[in-house]
C-alpha cells in the first residue's frame, strides 16, 4: 500500500515539475522533477 502511495506521489510531482518548467519557472521545474525521481520507486526511491 505505502509502495502505490509513493508511486502516486512521485507521478503528479513529476507531471507537476514538467509543467512548471515549460511555463517558465525552468529551476522550480527541474527541483520538482528531482524530488518526485528520489520520492518514486522508478530506480532511485530514497525509501527502498
Amino acid at each position: 500500500m505505502l509502495h502505490t502511495i509513493l508511486w502516486l506521489i512521485a507521478v503528479v510531482l513529476v507531471v507537476y515539475g514538467i509543467v512548471r518548467a515549460v511555463r517558465g519557472d525552468l529551476l522550480i521545474g527541474l527541483l520538482i522533477v528531482v524530488v518526485g525521481l528520489l520520492i518514486g520507486p522508478g530506480g532511485v526511491s530514497i525509501f527502498g
